[in-house]
């Protein structure tokens, strides 16, 4: 039975399952829509789930069918966005969502059904893996509505799919399908939509099967290469490598080579 977690607020829903720790974005009635007090509830919620001894990837979700994120709440503009320095306050809550994702030492999984749009995309690209449903939406309306990214959201979407293509998503505006999305490098993989969660599972079962300490060592090395400030101390990411090699499980690893059998990692 999967176990829920407390968060800051109710419709930021954090579960654990085995192995499988599970935020879901539950604003159905807006699409999924965030408001400041969700995007100020997700590092808490994504803390509890790094926390959490028995998980070992992390899977973000949309309720319902129809969005996986479908942007910030705009409703609330007027208010929690009305001058450059409320905004600016806006935009810390949004990049510090961001960067609990991106920053998280557990591997995250976006799972995409629906619209997937602005903050969703911000969300999802600060994920290290994308698989949507096949007649996922994407798309950056920020230029329609006047929005400014900081620098940090913009690293993310560079990083997905390189500046030309990001320039071309911000400076149109226009939203893009799965095969389009998949095609500029921005998912992953995409499946037929009833397919999706069986797959979400699957790809989940897959990683949660190795070793803990090669996937933290393997993010925070991809992450020094490709300029992720967050991981720009080689000496910090080359002692998580040497960590594994110290470790429990690789003595483990090596012996069911060995034993020709799977192996059991305990993260240590």
């Amino acid at each position: 039975m999967a176990e829920s977690l407390a968060t800051a607020d109710p419709r930021i829903r954090v579960e654990v399952d085995g192995a499988v720790g599970r935020l879901l974005v539950d604003h159905p009635a807006r699409r999924n829509a965030v408001s400041l007090a969700m995007w100020l509830a997700i590092p808490g919620a994504i803390a509890s789930l790094e926390a959490h001894d028995a998980v070992r990837v992390i899977l973000v979700s949309g309720a319902g069918d129809l969005a996986f994120v479908s942007g910030a709440d705009i409703s609330e503009f007027a208010e929690v966005r009305r001058d450059a320095v409320s905004g600016a306050a806006y935009e810390r809550a949004n990049a510090e969502a961001f960067a609990a994702l991106r920053e998280a030492r557990k591997p995250t999984v976006a799972v995409i059904r629906g619209f997937c749009l602005g903050g969703g995309m911000g969300l999802a690209v600060a994920c290290d893996l994308r698989i949507a449903a096949d007649d996922a939406v994407f798309g950056i309306p920020a230029a329609r509505l006047g929005v400014g990214y900081p620098p940090e959201c913009m690293r993310d979407v560079v990083n997905a799919v390189g500046p030309m293509r990001a320039k071309e998503l911000f400076f149109t505006a226009r939203r893009l399908t799965a095969p389009e999305a998949l095609a500029i490098g921005f998912l992953t993989r995409t499946v037929p939509a009833a397919d999706l969660a069986a797959e979400a599972d699957r790809l989940a079962a897959e990683i949660a099967d190795n070793a803990p300490l090669t996937l933290r060592a393997a993010k925070a090395a991809i992450g020094l290469v490709s300029g992720d400030p967050a991981t720009a101390d080689p000496a910090a990411v080359l002692a998580l490598a040497d960590a594994c090699f110290n470790s429990a499980d690789f003595a483990e690893g090596r012996t069911a080579f060995l034993e020709k059998r799977k192996p059991v990692f305990h993260g240590r």
